[in-house]
C-alpha cells in the first residue's frame, strides 16, 4: 500500500523536517501520516505500569476465584481453584509476550498502550475462559460427591469445550478482520489478541484443569 514506517532514535521537528525533504527530494510525494515521539523515561514508565497493572490484576483474581468457589464441596478447595487459574494466567502472559518479542525482534512491533490494553483484556478473557470449565467442575463435584476426581474433571471438560472453542472461534474470526482490514494502527493489537485468545482458550482447558490435581491421590 506504498506506506512505510521510520523508526529512530529520539529527533526534533527541525531533524523531523530535514528528513521528509531528503525523502522528498527522492520520492515524488511524500505524505507524513503520523509521527510520534517517546522519551526512554516514558517508555520505562509504560513498562512498569503495564507489570504492575498485570501483577495487581492477576493478585485480584486470585481472591476473587478463592472467594467464589469457597464452598465448593469435596476433594479441591478453592485455593486450588485460584493458583490453578493464576498459574494458567501466567502461562498465558509468558507465552504472549514471547511470541510478541519475536514479532517485535523481525517486524518491528512496539510494546505501547495498544499492547497494554490487549494484554490486560486477555487476562479477562482467559479467566473467563476458565471460570466456565471450573463451574463446571463445582457442579459435578456437588452433584457428584465422591466420585474419582479425574473422570469428574474429565466429564466437565468435555461438557464445556464445544462452548468455549465456538466462543474463542467467534472471536478469533473478528479479530482476524480487524488485522486484514483494520489498518496500520490496529495491527500488532489485533495480533496480540489473536495470539491470547488462541493460547487462553487451550489452557483453560489442558493447563488450568489438569493443575487442580495436583496433590490428588486416587483412592
Amino acid at each position: 500500500d506504498n506506506r512505510y514506517f521510520v523508526r529512530s532514535a529520539q529527533i526534533n521537528n527541525e531533524q523531523k523536517n530535514n528528513l521528509i525533504i531528503a525523502l522528498q527530494a527522492n520520492f515524488s510525494v511524500v505524505n507524513e501520516l503520523r509521527f510520534e515521539t517517546v522519551d526512554p523515561t516514558i517508555g520505562a514508565d509504560v513498562v512498569r505500569k503495564a507489570v504492575l497493572a498485570v501483577i495487581l490484576a492477576i493478585i485480584g483474581i486470585l481472591f476473587y476465584i478463592a472467594y467464589a468457589f469457597r464452598r465448593v464441596p469435596g476433594q479441591v478447595g478453592a485455593w486450588r481453584f485460584g493458583s490453578a487459574a493464576v498459574l494458567a494466567l501466567a502461562h498465558d502472559v509468558l507465552i504472549l509476550l514471547g511470541l510478541y518479542a519475536i514479532v517485535s525482534h523481525f517486524w518491528g512491533a512496539e510494546i505501547d498502550g495498544m499492547f497494554i490494553t490487549a494484554l490486560l483484556t486477555l487476562v479477562g478473557f482467559s479467566v473467563h475462559d476458565t471460570i466456565v470449565t471450573f463451574d463446571r467442575v463445582r457442579e459435578n463435584l456437588r452433584r457428584r460427591a465422591g466420585e474419582d476426581l479425574v473422570t469428574l474433571l474429565n466429564d466437565s471438560i468435555v461438557e464445556t469445550i464445544v462452548r468455549s472453542i465456538n466462543t474463542s472461534f467467534t472471536l478469533f474470526l473478528v479479530l482476524v478482520a480487524m488485522f486484514f482490514f483494520g489498518g496500520p494502527t490496529l495491527k500488532y493489537f489485533t495480533l496480540a489478541m489473536i495470539i491470547g485468545v488462541v493460547v487462553g482458550t487451550y489452557s483453560s482447558v489442558f493447563i488450568a484443569s489438569p493443575l487442580l490435581l495436583i496433590g490428588y491421590k486416587k483412592s
